[in-house]
């Protein structure tokens, strides 16, 4: 023990004070080394989920849109071949008067063409493949799989391949489906060869306002078209086959490899429905981890900064280390008198930053634990929408609003018909399932201003500001439509809906709820699934 004493004597460290400083010195360093590391690590998972995301996103909602524009263009076509013009003059030109009837059908063709830009060329084929009508000057290859007429009579249409047509001089994607005389007679298809340009301008607004660059690919690795690189081009390049196995097995997950410009990327791939194609989406990896490698670098800077300073801020350790207590006592002073607003500022290090931290942390817990308390007080808990007392409460306040204002506001009060009927049938389970789903429904057709609460049972009502009785039907027609369409709930579920509008059909909220339920039940008895406004 002498030994130590006559040591701390040498390094003058036998005082408080000194060994305060000592301690400050420590304590800063190794929380402030272990800080930037967790920061480091946390940030760079951060930013990795955060580039996995946006990666995700583009590639899903990309595959959707191309699902859906290769739904559009099947309309189309569908609706072109069920023409008169169409499959009339298909009929005729394999019996009498066949060369008016071809020259009907190419100026039709030629007409939907001139109207329609995407469709490079429009074709007639016959059930043997052979061309019947088209609008192209000489007729080109028309690249169909070779079981196409079961296809289509099976599919009510079929999509090729995606190449390259030098006689159109540009890339183009093949969609038939079948023309059909009365009684089902199959004639033939219509097909079009789609300007796959009409792809490079839809990739480039996914891809608009971000590093990542979009790519309709094939599933072994040729290159269709790009945001950044037109058909032409891209048609002469391929990726690995094993590394677009990868990506289409691991969907939506990123990989790093070398992409069509033979640079480090980090990719996602998305199959599309309908189509052997998949979207490829891709960030340059140096792009991907700038943002980490420079955290890194600023990590490193802050470390060594803190290094320096320490010795300087040490000094002053044994003088500071008492206002971090003296906040923790007024903040629990203010906590014990209610005040749950208190978040004391972390600074220092050691176990006073740690109990600042642990205090603060208690105190947005019982900050989360009154809000949630506060939600659950207004709230419903199958439906998630607000409770009966919160809209009594709102009806009250937005009355005193429109007298104020003198603005006019409306209830609808909807009712699900033949409720107790479902749950009989399908289970209280399936019932409560089915509740939910029409608050979801109301959510989604009701705008941010708008109260949707659940009344009881089987009854809601919305609230709806700055709205007259003729804007609230149109929204309850909406409701019902968006019910009519649910995939789980359409077609079994429907809302008969009663109307009010304030102060037409009612100067206070018993009065308005008299009104709108008089209303709903008024459509009841007349049938239900409709909308009626209240009698006044």
């Amino acid at each position: 023990m002498s030994r130590i004493s006559k040591l701390l004597r040498v390094l003058r460290l036998d005082s408080i004070r000194s060994q305060m400083v000592l301690f400050g010195v420590v304590a800063t360093l190794i929380p402030s080394f272990t800080t930037s590391w967790i920061s480091y690590e946390q940030n760079k998972r951060s930013l990795t989920e955060k580039i996995t995301g946006e990666l995700q996103s583009i590639s899903a909602q990309t595959a959707r849109e191309m699902d859906l524009w290769v739904k559009e263009r099947l309309y189309e076509l569908r609706v072109f071949a069920s023409s008169y013009e169409v499959s009339e003059n298909v009929d005729r030109m394999s019996r009498s008067g066949a060369d008016r009837a071809a020259a009907r059908l190419n100026d039709y063709l030629h007409s939907v063409r001139d109207r329609f830009t995407d469709y490079k060329e429009l074709l007639v084929l016959s059930p043997q493949g052979a061309v019947v009508a088209t609008t192209a000057r000489a007729t080109t290859p028309v690249h169909l799989p070779a079981n196409w007429t079961t296809v289509i009579k099976r599919d009510n249409a079929v999509i090729g391949d995606a190449y390259w047509d030098a006689g159109l001089g540009t890339g183009v994607v093949v969609f038939a489906v079948p023309i059909y005389q009365t009684g089902r007679r199959f004639l033939g298809a219509l097909t079009a060869k789609v300007d796959l340009a009409a792809v490079h301008h839809l990739l480039r607004r996914f891809a608009s306002g971000a590093a990542a660059r979009v790519y309709l690919i094939s599933t072994d690795g040729g290159g269709l078209v790009g945001s950044e690189t037109q058909p032409a081009e891209l048609m002469q390049r391929r990726l690995d086959t094993a590394v677009v196995a990868h990506l289409l097995a691991r969907e939506g997950s990123p990989i790093e490899f070398s992409g069509f410009d033979h640079e480090g990327v980090v990719a996602t791939a998305k199959r599309v429905p309908q189509l052997e194609w998949a979207v490829l989406v891709q960030v340059p990896s140096a792009e991907a981890f700038r943002q980490i490698t420079q955290l890194r670098n600023v990590s490193a800077a802050i470390v060594t900064a803190l290094l320096v300073g320490v010795g300087l801020l040490a000094y002053f350790f044994g003088l500071l280390i008492t206002r971090p207590l003296d906040r923790l006592r007024q903040g629990a002073a203010r906590v014990a008198g209610a005040d749950l607003s208190v978040d004391l500022p972390v600074r220092g290090s050691g176990e006073l930053r740690y109990v600042t931290e642990v205090f603060n942390d208690m105190v947005a817990r019982l900050r989360e634990g009154r809000r949630e308390l506060e939600r659950l007080s207004i709230t419903d808990d199958l439906t998630g929408l607000y409770n009966r007392r919160y809209l009594m409460d709102a009806l009250a306040n937005e009355a005193r609003r429109s007298r104020r204002l003198k603005h006019p506001f409306t209830l609808l009060m909807l009712d699900v018909d033949h409720f107790k009927e479902y749950n009989d049938a399908h289970g209280h389970l399936a019932g409560d399932a089915a509740l939910a789903r029409i608050a979801t429904i109301l959510r989604e057709v009701t705008r941010d201003v708008d109260c949707a609460a659940r009344y009881g049972g089987e009854e809601f009502a919305v609230v709806l500001p700055e709205t007259e009785a003729a804007g609230a039907t149109e929204t309850a027609q909406r409701i019902q439509t968006r019910l009519a369409r649910d995939d789980v709930v359409g077609g079994k579920l429907t809302l008969s809906v009663g109307v009010a509008q304030f102060p037409l059909d009612g100067d206070g909220p018993e009065e308005l709820l008299a009104g709108a339920d008089a209303a709903l039940y008024q459509a009841k008895r007349e049938g239900r699934n409709r909308v009626l406004r209240a009698v006044h």
